[in-house]
């Protein structure tokens, strides 16, 4: 859990303004190694950037990477250095090669543990099956990163479950700390 992965495009983190705009920005990171080969087409991505824009986020960036442990923590620094906001969808499972919560704990300094929750729990509503995902969401300093699932309708599910929650969430990570 380190916070000191430098980024190769940018160098140091710029300082950040509380600006609304700036705050409902989100980065989609697809993890598949079928979609990384190019085998199969990436639908999770692109349902979870709709329901992300429908929600008033501006999507600045959108990723594929393959199920490694090493790829998947790059592209979580790489891209919370250009959104305030990342959505993981795939590599949640009990598969072997489903590592992304583990990838994502590796590059965040804190576990949101009641925003997994919240998905779990609305999942499960649904199917049973959702208690077999292993999504977190963490903050990376002052960024969120969501893991969801990797289907196109549980990713869609999950996102929604805690959609509301996320632009708060952002305002306090962006250091507006007051309360109405």
């Amino acid at each position: 859990m380190s916070s000191s992965i430098p980024n190769p495009r940018t160098g140091n983190r710029e300082p950040r303004t509380n600006n609304l705009t700036e705050i409902l920005t989100a980065a989609v990171l697809t993890v598949s190694d079928s979609c990384a080969k190019g085998e199969n087409t990436d639908r999770s991505g692109p349902a979870v950037a709709e329901v992300l824009a429908r929600h008033k986020f501006t999507v600045v960036a959108t990723e594929i990477v393959p199920d490694d442990t090493l790829a998947i923590s790059n592209a979580i620094v790489l891209l919370t250095d250009e959104a305030r906001l990342v959505v993981t969808t795939g590599g949640t499972g009990i598969a072997e090669r489903d590592v992304t919560p583990e990838a994502t704990r590796m590059v965040c300094t804190r576990v949101v543990e009641g925003i997994a929750e919240r998905m779990r729990a609305e999942g499960m509503k649904k199917t049973p099956l959702a208690a077999l995902s292993r999504g977190i969401c963490g903050v990376r300093e002052k960024s969120l990163v969501l893991n969801v699932p990797g289907s196109p309708k549980g990713a869609v599910e999950s996102l929604e479950a805690v959609i509301d929650l996320l632009p708060h969430a952002l305002q306090l990570l962006a250091g507006n700390t007051q309360h109405d």
